[in-house]
């Protein structure tokens, strides 16, 4: 029963994890650099660098005093190896594959979003493929078609900001301040749905990709011309987020659709946005289908979600060479299959 380390700091999070392949999750820790960044507006990559140092080691510590394991009772060591920010992926890269050098293990480079893909299979009651996942975070919004383990086809994809970005930018432009997708995603609750209606970008046309640029600045023009009430506020605030929300609805839908499956994986830290599961659950119980999500605490970027990827591809895992490789993007189309 293998039991892999996971190492996570490709943005502003440090965090470490243990999972166990007959047990499940035996521990997990994560230490947060939001109030950090806060005073800046948005990460500051050095600074992030600099955190992961500080504090991934007692992150690795404790994970394995939860487990119970000391680091040659490990079967390996995974880390997030892409994508991300350059210099904080190096700290958890680094440090994984000192580890596991030490130990005499394999160290595993893990695809952040596969790890994200992949994080519903923490719950009980996890999806079997095929199933379409939707992957909408703050860098990333994709629709792939999931056939297997590293059997993966992109079949959408933001053609500007991510899904997660337009809701920190929006947030911004309202003075909502830093992290804005959370704070706008409140406010909206108090909205009004009948002041403000905003466009479903590229939802008019074919295809599955999305743009959620121009929506962000429809938010902008709509503020100006308003009266810049906090009702107004709210009320637009509604207004966005039920854009973005039945968007991402009408392209699962097509998705579903194209596929022909029934299952549809949310994952990302908009995956914990409560109106978007709302919206999402509903489209999918319509149409006899079933919508599938990661525990809250696992939508953001977390150490669990990569600790299991590397426990799913510990078998067919390639030792890497001692050079540590880390990658700013990273197709996950490019990623080897793995036999079921």
């Amino acid at each position: 029963m293998p039991a892999v380390l996971g190492v996570e700091t490709s943005c502003d999070e440090s965090a470490a994890a243990v999972y166990d392949t007959q047990r499940g999750l035996l521990s997990h820790a994560l230490y947060s650099q939001v109030d950090e960044h806060a005073r800046y507006g948005g990460v500051v990559p050095e600074l992030a660098a600099r955190d992961h140092v500080r504090k991934l080691p007692g992150l690795i510590r404790q994970v394995l005093e939860q487990a119970d394991l000391r680091p040659a009772q490990l079967d390996a060591v995974a880390y997030t190896a892409g994508p991300g920010l350059v210099g904080a992926l190096l700290v958890g890269a680094s440090t994984g594959r000192a580890l596991a050098y030490a130990a005499g293990i394999p160290a595993l480079a893990v695809h952040h979003m596969e790890g994200h893909l992949l994080a519903p299979l923490l719950e009980p009651d996890a999806p079997e493929p095929p199933f379409v996942a939707l992957l909408v975070s703050g860098g990333h919004t994709q629709l792939v078609a999931v056939r297997g383990l590293g059997r993966y086809e992109l079949l959408g994809q933001s053609l500007d900001d991510a899904a997660g970005e337009a809701f920190d930018k929006t947030a911004k432009l309202l003075g909502l301040g830093y992290p804005g997708g959370p704070a706008l995603a409140a406010l909206a609750e108090t909205g009004s749905p009948d002041t403000f209606r905003l466009s479903r970008p590229m939802t008019n046309r074919p295809g599955l990709d999305f743009s959620f640029s121009g929506l962000k600045t429809q938010v902008l023009t709509t503020w100006e011309q308003s009266d810049q009430s906090e009702r107004s506020k709210a009320d637009l605030a509604h207004a966005f987020q039920e854009a973005v929300a039945d968007t991402l609805r009408i392209k699962c839908a097509r998705a579903l659709d194209q596929t022909g499956f029934d299952r549809l994986v949310v994952a990302g830290g908009v995956g914990a946005n409560r109106r978007l599961r709302h919206v999402l659950d509903h489209m999918t119980k319509q149409r006899g289908a079933r919508c599938y999500y990661p525990g809250f605490e696992f939508c953001t970027d977390n150490a669990a979600m990569i600790a299991l990827v590397g426990a799913l591809r510990l078998t067919q895992a390639d030792r890497d060479e001692l050079a540590v490789d880390v990658r700013a993007r990273w197709d996950l189309t490019t990623l080897k299959p793995v036999a079921a």
